[in-house]
């Protein structure tokens, strides 16, 4: 429980600070186009629906990637990065998988100076 207890922590530092930065508290998946709209490198004012999912699995994979799910492959000629899986992911319970994803999310923050 107290792995948890300092995710959840943290959680709440980070929401804070996006509170503070954007003016209104993103959910997770705000929280992961936010990733990646940074890891495509183009801020546009508008994404389609379709883009916008697109942008949340860069995130997504991105994320998982220092932990070894995911690499890199390449970047397509729009400049949509696209990634090969390497690993399955862990099979968990919706806590477990939220936990997961928040720690690698946590992490990203953390190694990119938020």
């Amino acid at each position: 429980m107290q792995v948890q207890d300092d995710i959840q922590s943290r959680w709440w530092r980070l929401e804070a600070k996006l509170l503070e930065r954007f003016g209104k508290k993103p959910d997770m998946e705000g929280i992961l186009f936010l990733i990646g709209v940074q890891e495509f490198g183009d801020i546009r004012a508008k994404f389609t629906k379709e883009q916008k999912q697109d942008l949340i699995h860069i995130a997504v994979c991105s994320l998982l990637s220092p932990s070894g799910y995911y690499e890199m492959e390449g970047v397509d000629s729009e400049g949509w990065p696209h990634f090969k899986q390497l690993k399955e992911l862990p099979v968990m319970h919706l806590m477990e998988q939220e936990n997961f994803l928040k720690d690698h999310v946590l992490l990203y923050f953390e190694t990119h100076d938020f």
